[in-house]
């Protein structure tokens, strides 16, 4: 996620309690099953009649149903054009994902996400009127590829592409000094948001707190700068 989603993000309506969610595969599960677990309303749909059983018996979702969603009419009569925001999880059957997200968006429905498998299907995805794009796959892997290189960087926020929020765990030669000591700003252009203790974390911590090994701090700056770590 970077800034260019914080227009879609800003203009979701903070008290909507439903959601939609459109194909019932592993991504489509996934986003169901935790915006149930969290308290929310959530219809799933897909073509496939077993997983819609199955999402019900195993309870991830409250209300789910069979239907065709390149069909406008099947989607009009589940009330899919009535929902705030609709997810379509349709990601491998890329006609299918197109066709549904133009008919959703046609529909009137105010803010759709679509899954994408590609660039040229993100774009294609874009000149249907999808409001965001995610690409699961690929940004798993990227997050993994990172994770793999840089053990020691256990999250990131990309801001733009040259600048990032980043969790890492303390550098052993950061161990025993305080923040003053290690001159984070000075030596590396970084500016230090958090650090952990004890399981939660310390915001804007003082100067002069001391930095211990095992524990996390969250720096932010310049891709370069934060690679420049001594992680």
């Amino acid at each position: 996620m970077n800034l260019a989603s914080l227009g879609f993000f800003r203009s979701l309506r903070k008290d909507n309690n439903q959601f939609a969610v459109i194909g019932l595969g592993r991504f489509g599960r996934s986003v169901s099953s935790t915006l149930h677990k969290l308290g929310y309303e959530v219809l799933a749909t897909d073509i496939d009649e077993k997983r819609v059983c199955e999402a019900l018996t195993e309870q991830i979702v409250g209300h789910a149903l069979q239907l065709d969603s390149t069909e406008p009419a099947a989607l009009k009569e589940a009330g899919i054009f009535e929902f705030d925001t609709v997810i379509v999880a349709i990601g491998n059957y890329i006609q299918e994902s197109i066709i549904t997200t133009l008919n959703v968006k046609e529909g009137g429905v105010p803010h759709v996400v679509a899954k994408a498998s590609s660039e040229v299907h993100r774009k294609l995805l874009k000149k249907v009127g999808a409001d965001h794009v995610v690409f699961p796959e690929y940004e798993a892997g990227c997050a993994l590829a990172r994770t793999l290189t840089k053990p020691s960087i256990l999250d990131r926020f990309d801001l733009d592409p040259d600048h990032s929020i980043v969790e890492m765990i303390v550098p052993d030669e950061f161990h025993g000094k305080t923040i003053t000591e290690i001159q984070l700003r000075n030596r590396y252009g970084l500016n230090l948001l958090a650090v952990s203790q004890e399981g939660k974390f310390a915001i804007n911590p003082e100067p002069n707190r001391r930095l211990e090994r095992g524990s996390a701090m969250v720096v932010i700056g310049c891709n370069k700068d934060i690679n420049r770590l001594p992680i």
